[in-house]
């Protein structure tokens, strides 16, 4: 699961892009107990959303010209405009330019071969969230994807990522890790698109994992909230429960009760 003891290639930070700012304050307020604080009138609307005073992510209001509403999961890079080189090499794209953010660190946002969109960070005095792990924050990051094999060597390429196959309740399952740090630094999967016909509907995409403390309750606290249940709570053996969901506006995400480690 993820840490916040952040390596290259790992996950560093999330954001959320949506039609109706006021409305994800709202939501992820009642859902994870988020506060939301403005970076200031100098970033354009965006701000970080908080529990207990540390940072979880991003959010930020954008219009339909802009995309439809979505989680973006940014993973560290150590040279942003290498990264983004790379990524164009592999035959991915730019689709926002490395640029710097304040002074806190440099950003771009780019997409692998299937067009699925991602983020860089390169940290500056923001080294990344300030909590991962916990109830309430980000623990893991699935990628769905038309082409495992296509995608984890366009990942290996641009991010150093490593895989490896796990076995998993009828078949197995390809997890990631940061180079050079081993299996016990994994952080997330690649799954086959057709395997999944919920993901399959939207296409391919990173799915962003929150960690909580009751699946079943936090989704039905979701439809409460004018959020939708796209997969509904269930156990996956070894992993966890998990429910698949969406904000009001369409972001997809999903939440997890993770089982305790084996001993």
């Amino acid at each position: 699961m993820l840490t916040t003891r952040f390596v290259n290639g790992a996950p560093n930070w999330i954001d959320v892009s949506t039609s109706d700012l006021d409305g994800a304050r709202s939501f992820y307020r009642g859902l994870f107990g988020w506060e939301f604080r403005s970076a200031g009138p100098e970033a354009g609307g965006y701000g970080f959303f908080q529990l207990d005073g540390r940072t979880v992510a991003g959010g930020m209001q954008t219009t339909a010209g802009q995309g439809p509403p979505s989680w973006t999961v940014y993973f560290q890079s150590a040279d942003a405009e290498a990264t983004a080189k790379a990524a164009e090499q592999a035959h991915g794209g730019v689709l926002a330019q490395p640029m710097d953010v304040m002074g806190q660190g440099r950003m771009a946002v780019l997409s692998d071969k299937a067009g699925v969109p991602f983020g860089i960070w390169q940290p500056g005095q923001t080294k990344g969230v300030d909590v991962a792990g916990d109830p309430g924050s980000l623990c893991w990051v699935e990628l769905y994807t038309p082409d495992i094999a296509a995608a984890a060597a366009f990942y290996n390429k641009v991010l150093g990522l490593e895989t490896s196959a796990v076995p998993f309740p009828g078949g197995t399952y390809t997890c990631v890790n940061p180079a050079e740090v081993g299996e016990d630094a994994m952080f997330g999967g690649i799954v086959p698109l057709s395997d999944d016909p919920v993901e399959a509907e939207g296409g391919p995409h990173w799915l962003p994992y929150f960690e909580v403390t009751d699946a079943d309750a936090t989704a039905a606290k979701a439809e409460q909230l004018g959020g939708t249940v796209r997969k509904p709570a269930a156990d996956v053996p070894g992993v966890g429960r998990i429910a698949r969901l969406t904000d009001p506006s369409g972001a997809r995400f999903a939440v997890i009760r993770s089982a305790a480690p084996q001993t």
